[in-house]
Formats: structure tokens, sequence, C-alpha cells
């Protein structure tokens, strides 16, 4: 293991001798884009319908059993 910090070490080294003082701070290498859909309302099931397959809803719920300590 202490080959390979070496060899980290020695990257870490080699960038700090870089001048870096033009290029601004990423966090990422590319840009991120936001790929999902808008999060807009729509229609979905009634809550009779499913808790309709529940095993053992309780007060419009689901019952799920308790954490084991």
């Amino acid at each position: 293991m202490s080959a390979e910090l070496s060899g980290i070490l020695e990257h870490v080294e080699r960038i700090s001798e870089l001048d870096l003082g033009g290029v601004e701070p990423t966090s990422h290498v590319i840009a991120l884009e936001n790929v999902l859909r808008p999060d807009e309302p729509r229609p979905s099931w009634s809550r009779d319908d499913v808790l309709e397959s529940a095993p053992d809803p309780a007060g419009g719920s689901f019952r799920v059993p308790s954490p084991q300590a």
C-alpha cells in the first residue's frame, strides 16, 4: 500500500508544479445538464386502489413491520 500512496503523492507533487493561475476551479470536468423531466403534477392511482392490494392496510396507509432493535 505504501507504493500506491507514494505514486499518488508523486502525482500531486507534479500537479502542484503546474501554473494553474488562470484555471477556474471545477467540480466536474464536463458541464452537467439536468436530464430529468420537469416535476409537474399528473394523474395518479387512487389511494383506495393502491391500498386494495396491500397485505395489512391501516387508517388509509400501509402498515409495515417495526424495525428490529
